[in-house]
């Protein structure tokens, strides 16, 4: 019997989460960032935030739902000379395909993966993810690791984005859910002590956890069984 579509998202969660972040996380891809001119971490805010075009900094931390919001402003204020925010997503963009091309192996089908997650994206509606309907109007490349991870990011702004509507709608704040999932992050999401005690949470996070699954899983939904089998197969090799 092949995986149901929530199954999948469930089971895909900590590849589209983790992984697919591999090049936000690389010290070259902020190296590359200084060279054309942003300060710190900022090519972050305003490569990834630039798919959002020429907005004004709330608008950003609006999207950018677990960062603190000073953080966020300060940032974008700060890169707003370097370069037109829609050239700034096209260099965060070519980052990603970069690093798909220097750091994935080619002993995989990336033209079926690239293809699969096509699908889905495309099918997928905006409503309430605004950086993936952005990243989505980024140009594409044609490299085939490159494609596949740059259409992999586009599931992970959008599956963060209904991730962060559960959140909210369980009743947890965003420095809460990050104090439950991932703490040792606090200080790069830009939140400050006192931090609020986690035990109390993990109910609620569990619950968001578990609708976020179930919306993602809706947008898995448009690949059939064999398709999503192969889905979760091939993102499962990536973590291995």
């Amino acid at each position: 019997m092949s995986i149901t579509a929530e199954q999948a998202a469930h089971e895909t969660r900590d590849t589209i989460v983790s992984f697919v972040s591999g090049f936000m996380t690389d010290p070259a891809t902020y190296a590359y960032g200084v060279g054309l001119g942003f300060e710190g971490a900022d090519f972050y805010t305003a490569g990834r935030g630039g798919a959002l075009g020429e907005v004004p900094a709330d608008v950003v931390a609006a999207t950018f739902v677990f960062f603190e919001p000073g953080v966020v402003r300060t940032a974008w204020a700060r890169s707003a000379d370097v370069m037109p925010r829609r050239r700034a997503a096209e260099e965060w963009a070519g980052r990603c395909h970069r690093w798909a091309q220097e750091h994935l192996p080619d002993d995989r089908d990336w033209p079926t993966l690239a293809a699969l997650v096509g699908r889905v994206a495309q099918a997928a509606p905006v409503a309430g993810a605004p950086l993936f309907a952005g990243w989505r109007c980024l140009t594409e490349p044609v490299e085939p690791r490159a494609l596949a991870l740059h259409r992999l990011n586009g599931l992970r702004e959008l599956r963060g984005a209904l991730h962060a509507a559960a959140v909210l709608t369980v009743g947890l704040l965003p420095v809460e859910a990050i104090v439950v999932r991932a703490k040792a992050m606090l200080g790069v999401f830009g939140w400050s002590e006192p931090y609020p005690e986690p035990e109390p949470l993990h109910d609620r996070w569990a619950l968001a956890e578990a609708r976020t699954d179930r919306m993602f899983g809706r947008q898995l939904a448009v690949l059939d069984g064999g398709e999503r089998d192969t889905f979760v197969e091939m993102l499962g090799s990536l973590s291995r």
